[in-house]
């Protein structure tokens, strides 16, 4: 088991963001922090996108920008700000959450505050390595509470019940997704071949097969602006589900699963195109995109 068994102390809390042209999106996650939170805590923003330098503009004691030196995608831009924050304090809560969340203090907290519900639950539960926090949507409803997963079929549900307190679960959702680095001899790391959507799946099956324990509490909540930022370019949004699906099948299926996946996804895809089309080609491009970096792959290897 990788987990050390004596776990030290948390003795910071920092936010990690991946920006991709959502600064005013950060603007408001931070000031919804700032009201309900007046605790110390840092902010550490990885800009993945080159042309919004507005973000920098955020940057003080407080708050950490680190340049990208392109579009690292999701997983390898929070591989940047991981191993960052590490070198930093080594026993350190990570708080990943993503761009368009932010905090309501007529929902949440429970009278504490945000941070200090965060340091109390892993200092209750130091055995906990990652830890997933409720996940609401503008009307209230929960969309994210942890999930399941099928080893056999490599399918993947969402729950969306409220748990007690905390449950241990197979994986939880990387739009709020706290971190115990006390528990990990090396830095997590998301797998680079996920750019986008999945990442967080394989990140907690990886953790999970390595004997680190995933939880999600409804202790700690958050709100969510579902898809506000993949949906502005539709076929966009599908290229990286599409692609980034076929690598966790891939990874996680049986090979008739494998075979069968891509057959259904690609007589899917067609119809897609005549009657959808911006999710159709953009579905297409995913399946060329993966199969043609699975070619590269083989020829470099042979």
């Amino acid at each position: 088991m990788s987990v050390d068994e004596n776990p030290v102390k948390v003795k910071s809390l920092y936010f990690l963001i991946v920006n991709y042209n959502s600064s005013n999106l950060i603007a408001r996650l931070i000031d919804s922090l700032q009201v309900n939170d007046q605790s110390k805590y840092q902010i550490v923003i990885v800009n993945n996108s080159v042309t919004d330098q507005e973000i920098f503009s955020l940057e003080n004691d407080q708050i950490k920008v680190i340049a990208a030196p392109e579009n690292l995608g999701f997983g390898r831009g929070c591989n940047l700000g991981l191993n960052w924050i590490k070198e930093q304090d080594d026993q350190a809560i990570i708080w990943l959450i993503n761009p368009d969340a932010y905090f309501n203090s007529d929902q949440l907290n429970q009278g504490k505050s945000i941070t200090g519900n965060a340091i109390a639950f892993f200092i209750k539960q130091p055995q906990i390595s990652i830890l997933g926090t409720t996940v609401y949507n503008s009307q209230g409803e929960i969309t994210a509470a942890g999930g399941t997963f099928n080893w056999e079929t490599a399918a993947l549900s969402i729950n969306t019940s409220l748990p007690e307190d905390y449950q241990k679960t197979a994986w939880v959702s990387g739009c709020s997704l706290l971190i115990n680095l006390a528990n990990f001899k090396e830095c997590p790391s998301f797998d680079p071949r996920y750019f986008l959507y999945y990442e967080d799946l394989d990140f907690c099956l990886r953790y999970s097969q390595q004997g680190h324990q995933i939880a999600v509490t409804s202790s700690i909540k958050v709100n969510h602006d579902t898809s506000s930022i993949t949906d502005r370019n539709q076929r966009t949004k599908y290229q990286y589900i599409t692609h980034s699906y076929l690598i966790h099948i891939e990874k996680y299926g049986t090979f008739p699963i494998f075979i069968l996946t891509n057959i259904r996804m690609s007589l899917n895809t067609i119809r897609l195109i005549i009657y959808r089309p911006e999710e159709g080609l953009g579905k297409l491009r995913g399946i060329y995109n993966y199969w043609q970096t699975r070619l590269i792959n083989f020829q470099e290897t042979n």
